[in-house]
Parts: C-alpha cells; sequence; structure tokens
C-alpha cells in the first residue's frame, strides 16, 4: 500500500447522454436513465481509482458550503477517503455537466467558480509522509510544487490538452513534475519530437502521452528510451470521459508499488479500457484482483 496525496479539483458532475455530434435543436428530450449526476473532479477521480487499487489517500482540496458540498463529503466518506483536507471556502461548489454521444465523443462545460482565484493553505504535514504528491494543474496548487520538490518527494501531474510546451498556464507544472502525463489531443503529428522537446526544456524523469484508441507513448530518462504501447480493449465503450484520469491514477498506483514504467502503464492501459465501459468520470474504476484476471 502506498501513501498518496492528491491535491486538486473536487465538484459535482451531470452526464447527459445525447443521440449525436452536432447537435440538433430541439426543445425537449427524454433520455431515460441518460441524465445522471455524481461526484466528480480530477482529484476526486484519481482519489476513488486509487482507493480501489487498495492505496493510502489523502485529499486536498476547496469546495462551497452548499448542499453540492454536503453531498460531496458524503461520497468521500462512503469511499473512505479522509475528507479533513477539503476547505470550504469557496462562494459556491465547482460543476460540470458532460454531453456524451454513443461513438464516445464528449462536450464538457465546467463551472470551476472561485476555485482559481481562491488560495490553498498547504503544511507541510500534509506531504510528509507521502510516497508521491499527485498535483493536479489547478492555480492553488502553484505554491505546493516548489515545497514538495524542496522536501525531495515525487511529484506526478496531468497536464491534460497542450499544443505547446511553453503553455503559460502549465509552465509550473510542466517544470517541476518528475512524472509527466499529457493528451495527444492537440499534439502536433511528430508526437516523439514534441515529447523529446519537453523533456529537454523540463527535465522531466517519465513522460507519458496518451493517444486514446492508438495507445499510449513513454519517454523514459533514466534509459533515454521511448516505448510505444498498442491500445487495449477490454470491453464495449460507453463513455470515454475520465479515460485520462483512470490511466494516470493507475500508473502511479503501480509505479508507487515498485513496478517497472513500462509494466505499469500496460496494466494502466487495462485499467482505463475496463473504465471507459461505464458512464461517469467517476465510475468503472477496477481491482488490482480484475486487473490481474482480465490481464489474463
Amino acid at each position: 500500500m502506498s501513501k498518496i496525496l492528491i491535491s486538486g479539483l473536487i465538484n459535482t458532475e451531470t452526464t447527459v447522454k445525447i443521440k449525436g455530434f452536432p447537435i440538433e435543436y430541439f426543445p425537449v428530450d427524454y433520455p431515460f436513465f441518460g441524465v445522471n449526476t455524481k461526484v466528480s473532479g480530477v482529484a476526486y477521480n484519481l482519489a476513488k481509482a486509487l482507493k480501489t487499487l487498495g492505496d493510502d489517500i489523502d485529499l486536498a482540496s476547496m469546495i462551497g458550503n452548499d448542499f453540492a458540498a454536503e453531498y460531496i463529503l458524503k461520497e468521500m466518506n462512503d469511499i473512505g477517503v479522509d475528507t479533513k483536507l477539503v476547505d470550504k471556502k469557496l462562494t459556491q461548489t465547482p460543476s460540470s455537466v458532460v454531453l456524451f454521444a454513443p461513438d464516445g465523443r464528449r462536450q464538457i462545460y465546467c463551472d470551476l467558480k472561485d476555485i482559481q482565484e481562491t488560495a490553498f493553505d498547504f503544511n507541510d504535514e500534509m506531504y510528509e509522509a507521502a510516497d508521491i504528491v499527485v498535483a493536479c494543474n489547478i492555480n492553488f496548487n502553484r505554491k505546493l510544487l516548489k515545497k514538495v520538490r524542496e522536501a525531495g518527494k515525487t511529484i506526478a501531474t496531468d497536464v491534460h490538452v497542450l499544443a505547446d510546451i511553453n503553455d503559460e498556464y502549465n509552465k509550473d507544472f510542466m517544470k517541476y513534475a518528475n512524472i509527466l502525463f499529457l493528451s495527444d489531443e492537440k499534439v502536433p503529428a511528430d508526437y516523439k519530437a514534441f515529447v523529446m522537446d519537453i523533456e529537454e526544456q523540463y527535465g522531466n524523469d517519465i513522460i507519458v502521452l496518451g493517444r486514446g484508441s492508438k495507445g499510449a507513448l513513454m519517454y523514459v530518462k533514466a534509459e533515454d528510451e521511448f516505448y510505444e504501447l498498442k491500445a487495449v480493449k477490454v470491453g464495449e465503450v460507453v463513455n470515454t470521459v475520465g479515460a485520462g484520469d483512470a490511466l494516470f491514477s493507475a500508473f502511479i498506483h503501480y509505479y508507487a508499488k515498485g513496478m517497472n514504467p513500462v509494466e505499469a502503464l500496460s496494466r494502466a492501459q487495462v485499467f482505463a479500457s475496463y473504465k471507459i465501459g461505464f458512464n461517469g468520470a467517476s465510475e468503472g474504476f477496477a481491482s488490482e484482483r480484475q486487473i490481474e484476471e482480465l490481464i489474463k
């Protein structure tokens, strides 16, 4: 069991099943059992996934003092994640709406409320026992990055969609991350060169480029090697939202256990493939035992 601190966004998420994109105008639709609201947000998704895999999780975040906040705290208690580091200091709790189509495509509307302008009070005790600190790319974590690096801890972060290695918003996160994940959604055609440019500028130990149905690319600095893993499919695709979070969290779990990066990523792909057979970013997480059974 690894001790992992996750710091980032928690929100409520409403998923809406649609017939397809583009959406034609009509005044009302009745997608029975197609509209659902759950707790989500990158930090919550990672925490639930890692808890399911058997890790000891601390989760730092901010929410409002409203009905949504009470729902979030109850869900955290239900999955066994302590709420002591969740601060009720926002004006309202962040929320999102995800439209998803039968072909797996989705469109996300994320209302962060005032979380990007609100500071979080970090102290050394929060991360001193952590094996890995997962710092999501949200503004209040910028203060955390330097403190954790100075403490000699391993930092993992996912910058999600990135088109420019000098992206002003994500620079700090790329600079401090030992383990860096990103999506290929906006990456130029020469994706290996793009990953190499990131490594040369920021010196990350491991960089993983999630490529969806095309698999994943990983660069490991210690070996100066690229590894390309083909996509894995363990079932039908229901909703791809949260696939990147699943890949990231499972890699962190297996890597923290001492598994080599290639083995960790191959299991993470199985974990992510299983997850997208469910609806909602925080649903469909497999246990370690289930992953091994799927591999067999």
